[in-house]
């Protein structure tokens, strides 16, 4: 960078504005409208208030464990009382982009030394298609890695090695307590980081061989590795389910690569990442802009862990594809202006960024203020279901995966949660999280993904068409029936079945004759129950 002036987007309260701005798509929704979000909101109610109403224990199953996927659920022990549940969850959701936005600012700082104008451009990847599907633990945990990884480089950079190796043993550990994923990859960052450093000290002193360095990098994480027998303990467990499976699916990771920003509108969120690969392929064929070898040699890494990672681990669906963005972004901050380039060429190139920033976040704020509609809507049935009633919800979706999903796909989540109705969107694989289904009269209907219906059988997934889930539904195990978005169905399937509330294509019946609807369907058009490794914890 040149001279020693700080430039306008390199000053503090540059850096507060927007850490700050990153906040203000979910400033009007009640609930974050980030797709598995609902249902875990359900079960946070379960957790603090199950034993204070009975029927959630004959319903549900949950104890506490030691496992690497509990950052909120700790967070709102303390909080939910005294703000509420709700405003909890959206305190801490709130925080997640912020603290991503400034991790990777200050991550640009401490290697640059500035914050380069190209840093911009990471920015509106703290609301990757990863936070948009809500998979909350582990957006938070990848924002405490990236702050701590920033302090890790600090400490390093000042020479405070010794106490950088103290410091970091607790902070590891409570970064796996909140999600394993994001310990990973500070633990992945970190030693390339120590490669580069090692490397640098081995040219000073003009010996060595550069195995050297990689073992002296280990050598220099060694702090971090105690939740290595933290994940040995939580996944030897009898009770531990869930497989590790689709390796090297080509199709999918280059689809999670192009989704890295999607949202609702298909062309902005595809225009948005063509614009930061042109500026990634800046610093191949610009020779006004460089790489820093440090978070290069980062970048690098994850992405090779994003290529070998399998899509399902450990009965966690979509692992790869959480990565992504975060690869993506540590190439990003990665750039940097060589020395060449003029302050009026750095700071056009700050206000493309800044400009680059504004626009995916005014984006994104329409896009939340439109599906805090849709919730506001949808949600006014719960008025109509009683404290504890037995509720059966059937979300509709197509078998094509539609850019801009509803959000609603675990409704059933906030009636757990505002009515203490029962609510079959819960997933239920021991070990991955903390609460388990128990209700056994609801059979095939009792956790995810019952809750989602389509007009038709879709190949390779598990929904049950509207008509199958209407004709086999245990009527004796439940008491209402929440249709939200559902595909046409003819009436006989509703029999016995009295409308109490409607808006739009959204229906709420209660069920009054319990025998089942007067339609004979070959049994073989019900599914199997969902194999347990496909289920998705957050």
């Amino acid at each position: 960078m040149q001279g020693h002036r700080l430039h306008w987007w390199q000053t503090r309260w540059f850096v507060v504005a927007v850490v700050i701005a990153t906040v203000i798509p979910l400033l009007w929704p009640t609930i974050p409208p980030l797709v598995d979000l609902p249902g875990h909101i359900g079960r946070y109610r379960v957790q603090l208030d199950g034993p204070a109403y009975p029927w959630l224990a004959d319903w549900y199953d949950f104890r506490w464990s030691m496992i690497g996927n509990l950052g909120i659920d700790l967070l709102i022990e303390p909080l939910a009382p005294i703000v509420g549940l709700e405003l909890a969850v959206k305190l801490i959701v709130m925080a997640i982009p912020a603290l991503t936005v400034s991790g990777l600012l200050w991550i640009a700082r401490e290697v640059h030394g500035r914050i380069p104008a190209t840093a911009l451009f990471a920015l509106p990847l703290a609301y990757g298609y990863p936070f948009q599907f809500g998979f909350v633990n582990f957006a938070l945990s990848m924002a405490l890695a990236l702050n701590l990884f920033a302090l890790w480089l600090r400490m390093g950079r000042l020479g405070a090695v010794r106490l950088r190796a103290v410091l970091f043993v607790p902070l590891s550990c409570a970064l796996w307590v909140c999600h394993t994923f994001g310990w990973g990859v500070l633990g992945i960052l970190a030693f390339s980081a120590e490669m580069i450093r090692q490397h640098d000290l081995r040219k000073d002193r003009q010996s060595g061989h550069w195995l050297q360095s990689w073992i002296r990098a280990g050598i220099g994480c060694l702090p971090l590795a105690l939740p290595f027998a933290m994940m040995v303990l939580w996944r030897s467990g009898d009770h531990v389910t869930g497989n590790t499976m689709d390796w090297f699916n080509w199709r999918a990771k280059v689809g999670w690569v192009i989704m890295v920003l999607r949202d609702r509108w298909m062309a902005f969120d595809l225009a948005s990442v063509t614009v930061l690969f042109v500026i990634l392929l800046k610093g191949v064929r610009d020779e006004r802009v460089e790489y820093s070898r440090n978070l290069l040699l980062s970048a690098l890494f994850l992405s090779a862990i994003f290529v070998l990672l399998p899509r399902i681990v450990f009965g966690s669906a979509y692992a790869d594809m959480r990565l992504a963005p975060f690869a993506l972004a540590i190439a990003l901050i990665a750039l940097r202006p060589k020395r060449g380039l003029s302050f009026r060429g750095a700071s056009t190139l700050a206000a493309f960024g800044l400009a680059f920033f504004g626009v995916r976040l005014a984006g994104t704020t329409v896009s939340y203020w439109l599906y805090a509609r849709d919730y506001d809507r949808t949600l006014a049935a719960l008025d109509h279901v009683p404290q504890g009633a037995r509720l059966l919800t059937m979300v509709g979706r197509s078998c094509r995966d539609d850019w801009a999903s509803t959000r609603l796909e675990h409704a059933a989540g906030l009636a757990l949660e505002r009515r203490l109705a029962y609510a079959n969107d819960q997933w239920s694989m021991a070990g991955g999280q903390l609460l388990t289904v128990r209700y056994t009269p609801a059979g095939r209907f009792a956790h995810d993904p019952s809750q989602l219906v389509t007009d038709r059988r879709c190949r390779g997934e598990w929904w049950r068409p509207l008509k199958v889930s209407l004709a086999f539904l245990p009527r004796q195990a439940f008491d209402y029936v929440w249709l939200i978005n559902p595909p046409p169905v003819e009436a006989a399937f509703l029999t016995g079945l009295t409308p109490v509330w409607r808006s739009g294509r959204d229906r709420l019946y209660r069920i009054d004759d319990r025998t089942p609807a007067a339609v004979v369907l070959d049994p073989v058009l019900l599914p199997p129950p969902r194999p347990r490794f496909m289920q998705r914890p957050s």
